[in-house]
């Protein structure tokens, strides 16, 4: 009974933070002028590993047919501790039910949470979350880039401690976000205090959605930040890291999901209990817009997409932390105007700009004796992503300090 009014009095006034993300995007729409096979689901299971910052003993799940043209349906929806390889653990198992039903319909567009779930969950733990699509659907909302393994399993197979028949994908298929609470039965759900109220939004492109580090190890720089924050949580309070980054993104065009000024309302003011951002984007504005004329762009346009953001998130009371872009000599989009405007767009994030704070990622990860390029220890072998050791030296520069307040 006391669970029962729990759970309803969370649906109603949610002490919810977001504990893991994934911002969405069109499967279909890659670099301009690549196009990719069709993909579609049909009688097939998909369990996904997320890996969380703070825990919690609430759970809900977003899912998202956000980029969908058609309805998507799932016969199915699970959540339980993940055990590793695919498997979970049977005594965590729970059903995913949508406003009490075990299926649910999302229409073209929408995105729907599920029922809070009484799920202990640790901090910096892997859930699973098995999904049953029973019709053949069209895949279009996806996170491609996800520098973890995923299971696809034929049948419905959402409820098996390990699904057989397995493949393994590296995409996010219909799954944006995973929030938690403090709350517990012997606790008020309107109690702020004792619920996280810190949530950092890390959002950017490739960089910081991690590519170049190794997969499965969660070595992507919000990850690597979020061992620094939960290691302060006595000096910092109750705080989550979550990654909004989409590989590819810029600015100013749409392309690898929607350009970075238009989706911040959707995938930072968007975030569950969002309290701080930090940006590191613009790269491809400049690079890809050096291999396409018909997308330049200037640094004063990368400047101005940075200044309405900056705007964005005052009017959203959240605090902003701009990063400088980091090198790129040797990359296959590099040249000296390239350059030129990577310059002058750190300029203006080094400046008296607005934001709340400077993240220099360009000063912790270039060459000092050729400034134009990563330090080749933190070089990933692109010359534009850094690896794992890059990625923690881009964690350790951050001044957790910023989080105090």
């Amino acid at each position: 009974m006391a669970l029962a009014v729990l759970l309803s009095a969370a649906c109603v006034q949610p002490p919810w933070f977001a504990t893991w993300y994934a911002a969405p995007q069109n499967y279909n729409i890659l670099y301009p002028g690549v196009t990719v096979p069709p993909l579609a689901i049909s009688n097939q299971s998909i369990r996904q590993i997320v890996h969380t910052s703070h825990g919690g003993s609430l759970i809900r799940v977003k899912l998202s047919n956000f980029f969908g043209t058609t309805p998507v349906t799932f016969g199915e929806a699970r959540i339980a501790r993940s055990t590793g390889n695919g498997g979970v653990d049977l005594a965590t198992d729970h059903t995913l039910r949508f406003g009490g039903n075990s299926t649910v319909t999302l229409a073209p567009g929408e995105e729907r949470w599920s029922d809070p779930v009484y799920l202990q969950v640790p901090t910096q733990s892997d859930l699973a979350i098995s999904l049953y699509v029973p019709l053949n659907t069209p895949v279009v909302t996806t996170h491609t880039i996800g520098m973890q393994t995923n299971y696809l399993s034929p049948g419905d197979q959402a409820g098996a401690v390990v699904m057989g028949n397995a493949t393994t994908t590296s995409m996010y298929y219909w799954l944006s976000e995973v929030d938690a609470s403090t709350a517990d039965a012997s606790a008020s759900v309107t109690d702020q205090a004792a619920h996280p109220y810190k949530v950092v939004v890390a959002f950017g492109d490739s960089i910081t959605d991690g590519y170049g580090s190794t997969p499965d190890t969660n070595h992507r720089w919000p990850n690597l930040l979020d061992n620094r924050v939960q290691a302060a949580a006595e000096d910092l309070g109750r705080a989550s890291v979550v990654n909004a980054a989409i590989a590819g993104n810029r600015w100013i065009y749409d392309g690898v999901g929607p350009a970075g000024v238009t989706r911040f309302a959707h995938d930072v003011a968007g975030v569950s209990g969002a309290t701080h951002v930090m940006i590191l984007l613009g790269i491809n504005d400049i690079g890809i817009g050096e291999l396409i004329p018909q997308q330049n762009v200037s640094a004063d346009q990368i400047i101005a997409a940075m200044q309405a953001t900056i705007a964005q998130a005052k009017a959203s009371g959240i605090k902003i932390y701009l990063g400088t872009i980091t090198p790129y000599n040797g990359a296959s989009y590099y040249d000296a105007a390239g350059e030129m405007k990577r310059e002058a767009v750190n300029a203006f994030v080094r400046s008296a700009n607005g934001a709340d704070g400077v993240l220099d990622f360009d000063q912790i990860v270039r060459d000092p004796s050729n400034p134009t390029t990563l330090l080749p220890a933190y070089d990933s072998g692109d010359h534009l992503h850094p690896n794992d050791i890059g990625y923690q030296a881009m964690a350790n520069s951050i001044d957790l300090g910023v989080l105090e307040d």
